[in-house]
């Protein structure tokens, strides 16, 4: 919701971007749908990570090129070079690789990161359909605006049902330090710009791009996973996981080759 509240004060106070009405239901259904696929991606990826170690549920997040450039061409009929096909090759073996070396793989884990995977990847595409499409256009604000509450509709019940008395243990834990609020309050702020980062580039590079570019943060976040948490890697793992940042690096290559 904060971030729903702050594109709307961005929009109709501060005048940073014009205010844009639905168009159409056909509109509506899309960014619902928008909401609802942000959704299954984060209530998948917090339910993998239960059972999966940070630095392996990173790795198959590393896949999500794989499967936008699947998306993007089923909905879109969009086509990347050749040369950027191949490049993600690596990056899918990296991961296979990397789940044959897993000494804590969990089938059920994995299968609810995978399924997050797509669904993100799922997600870019869309969002970058109703960032660019002809007469259905939004803005990212404003976009951002309308797809905040129907997320939050729909991950308020996922929240109450998985995460037992979750509004008690809220509310006990701002009585007791009320820098928790802050805290809040911060973290809030921080996805509003994130998730509004996330739709520019979107809207300016390419919905591929995207998730290309997230996996330099999935490669930091599975080398702080491993010195912070002391999960077990295997050499097969670690193997795995260098293949995929090499594919990263070849894709970007591939990308500057091809303008």
């Amino acid at each position: 919701m904060a971030c729903s509240l702050l594109s709307y004060v961005a929009v109709a106070w501060l005048k940073v971007a014009p205010i844009q009405h639905l168009k159409s239901q056909k509109q509506f259904f899309k960014i619902s749908a928008l909401g609802i696929i942000f959704c299954l991606s984060v209530v998948g990826g917090n339910v993998s990570l239960k059972y999966l170690p940070v630095s392996f549920n990173q790795a198959v997040g590393a896949t999500t090129p794989f499967f936008t450039a699947v998306f993007a061409y089923l909905m879109t009929l969009k086509r990347e070079g050749w040369l950027t096909y191949v490049t993600l090759v690596p990056v899918v073996t990296g991961v296979i690789i990397a789940s044959g070396g897993e000494p804590s793989f969990h089938l059920f884990g994995f299968i609810m990161c995978i399924s997050a995977t797509a669904a993100r990847a799922l997600k870019t595409v869309l969002q970058g359909i109703l960032l660019s499409s002809d007469g259905e256009k939004l803005n990212s604000m404003n976009l951002l605006m309308y797809m905040a509450p129907v997320a939050a509709i729909f991950l308020l019940p996922a929240a109450l049902i998985m995460e037992k008395d979750v509004v008690g243990i809220t509310i006990a834990l701002a009585r007791q330090d009320v820098e928790f609020l802050w805290y809040l309050m911060f973290n809030s702020s921080l996805a509003y710009f994130v998730n509004l980062t996330n739709f520019l580039v979107t809207k300016h590079t390419s919905a591929l791009t995207l998730q290309v570019l997230g996996n330099a943060k999935g490669a930091v976040a599975v080398v702080v996973s491993i010195l912070i948490f002391r999960n077990p890697v295997s050499v097969t793992g670690m193997a795995g996981y260098t293949l995929t940042v090499i594919g990263v690096i070849l894709y970007n290559e591939a990308k500057r080759q091809s303008k």
